[in-house]
């Protein structure tokens, strides 16, 4: 366990906290028989402890560390009986991984097929108060050496559109943006801002209603010219992304370790995607992404939350808004833990 302070204050949306209390957090270590330790760290410890006791402890013992797809299969397995969190579905697929590198020395985008590395970072917000305040936010990203910028706004279609349209006149035509709406929005506030996106030619328009009904995303998909970023959060993960793409919404899905069932999980999103010349998006910030970004060849982008004014992001991207390939055994030098 890992107790872990308050974040500073922020906010995803209007109604959708960001910042973490005080908690504790945790780090799963699974030790071989011969002493090789993986890690994977969960920001949900009390919970994680829970389900290891009671389900995951007696699953693991004496099995191959090596057979990781087995063991994938039995998570899923198991989360019949659980229903487990996503973001605690692939936990043991992480540490699985982090082994794996361990061993061969190599560090784990090496064993996935290492494709790049470096990747460019966009500089992705939290929610602030005023159009003013976004616009010299932008300008510190661009400093800062990012190659692009997403936007985490208000929740409301109609100032968000305005700010939309004031950033892209503040950037210029060819510098990239991106939407991400948090699935503030039923599907005609959903529509109405897509439009705008649209017209002020956003890179992407990502998660703008809950993923419980694709159907309703072919609707929008119908009815806006702004690519669509879905799956993010969908509980079936490869599977749900399968049917986004069957109905034809999606021109990038997202995939990651923290929602896809693990790093092999992941790769399955991303392979699947590739197999229809779709891209497929890594979400979210840290070591196992970074991994991630190296190794699939249809990702474009690292994603680096900025908050505060003036600004604060990951120290992993550099001067020159790139981040590099990691090169020690498995997923860190600090045991995946950062």
């Amino acid at each position: 366990m890992v107790e872990l302070p308050a974040q500073p204050g922020y906010r995803w949306r209007d109604g959708l906290p960001g910042a973490e209390p005080a908690r504790q957090a945790g780090v799963l270590r699974i030790r071989t028989r011969d002493g090789v330790v993986g890690s994977a760290p969960t920001p949900r410890g009390v919970i994680a402890a829970d389900l290891v006791g009671r389900r995951i402890r007696d699953e693991l013992l004496g099995q191959d560390a090596l057979r990781r797809e087995w063991l994938w299969h039995r998570m899923w397995e198991l989360d019949r009986i659980e229903e487990f969190p996503l973001y605690f579905l692939g936990l043991v697929d992480v540490a699985l991984w982090d082994i794996a590198g361990r061993i061969a020395g190599a560090p784990v985008h090496e064993l996935l097929g290492n494709f790049r590395q470096s990747i460019p970072a966009y500089a992705s917000t939290v929610t602030y108060d005023s159009i003013e305040e976004y616009l010299d936010v932008a300008d510190q990203c661009i400093a800062r050496g990012f190659r692009a910028i997403k936007l985490h706004a208000w929740g409301d279609a109609r100032r968000d559109a305005k700010l939309a349209v004031a950033l892209r006149a503040h950037v210029g035509d060819d510098f990239p943006l991106m939407y991400d709406g948090s699935a503030g929005f039923d599907l005609a506030d959903a529509v109405s801002l897509g439009r705008v996106l649209s017209e002020s030619d956003f890179l992407w328009y990502e998660e703008p209603m809950r993923e419980f009904n694709i159907t309703s995303h072919r609707w929008l998909a119908e009815r806006v010219g702004v690519p669509l970023l879905v799956g993010e959060t969908s509980d079936g993960a490869h599977r749900n992304i399968a049917d986004f793409i069957a109905l034809g919404t999606a021109t990038r899905v997202r995939t990651s370790a923290i929602f896809k069932g693990g790093i092999t999980g992941a790769i399955r999103v991303a392979h699947l995607a590739e197999s229809f010349g779709l891209r497929a998006e890594v979400h979210g910030m840290g070591v196992v992404n970074q991994h991630l970004c190296m190794a699939i060849p249809n990702t474009t982008y690292y994603e680096a939350l900025v908050w505060g004014n003036p600004i604060r992001t990951d120290d992993s991207v550099d001067s020159g808004g790139l981040v590099q390939a990691a090169t020690e055994p498995g997923l860190a030098e600090d045991g995946g833990t950062r």
